[in-house]
């Protein structure tokens, strides 16, 4: 089965907004630019995916994700959900099985995460990551791609799950600490930084 992946990041100069009362946006870029490299990391690691491609309008990020070893692709159309259509429709025609769609912003994510929700893949046809507060999705995997519409935005969970029952393709819910933290808030950061501490209090101990 090939399986490729799609990460979309928003131009640097909008990114993190709401990290904006805490963070400058020099730093805010640094945060985005440095979760996308882990990520693409963490996705290469795993094995499981024949491409991994890098959705952006901003030139700098798609520099950067050359440089990773990801392909870059600019925005064909405004608004998230259309462009992720527009890219994943060109995975589609260029033979991929099923579609990987991956927040950025995942600094937790694991190899073993992308490892674990392509093992599902073997009896669902639609397989999501939740967010941390169990409403968003930060990770969908479809096979074949585009089985089921791009909803991203609140409630997004609830959305991809009744598109796919309305369609009658089986659905999985992953859930590990990799793929639910994403960075969005301060509460959100603390968050990483709480784990963070536990991890190395554990490598230490």
């Amino acid at each position: 089965m090939i399986i490729k992946a799609l990460i979309p990041v928003k131009s640097l100069s909008a990114a993190k907004s709401r990290l904006a009362a805490h963070l400058t946006q020099p730093q805010r870029r640094l945060l985005v630019l440095d979760m996308l490299h882990h990520v693409i990391f963490a996705l290469r690691e795993s094995g499981a995916l024949a491409s991994i491609a890098v959705v952006s309008p901003d030139p700098c990020v798609l520099e950067q994700a050359r440089a990773w070893g990801a392909l870059a692709l600019v925005e064909t159309q405004q608004g998230h959900n259309p462009a992720l259509h527009a890219a994943a429709l060109d995975e589609k025609m260029a033979g991929a099985d099923a579609l990987l769609t991956i927040s950025a912003d995942l600094p937790l994510l694991q190899p073993d995460d992308i490892r674990g929700m392509v093992e599902r893949l073997r009896h669902s046809a639609v397989v999501l990551a939740a967010s941390r507060e169990g409403t968003g999705t930060n990770v969908l995997l479809v096979r074949p791609p585009l089985a089921v519409p791009y909803v991203f935005g609140p409630g997004s969970l609830q959305r991809y799950s009744t598109e796919a029952r309305e369609q009658r393709l089986a659905v999985s819910i992953y859930n590990s600490p990799g793929t639910a933290l994403d960075i969005d808030t301060i509460d959100d950061l603390e968050a990483l930084w709480r784990s963070s501490e536990a991890i190395r209090g554990a490598l230490a101990s």
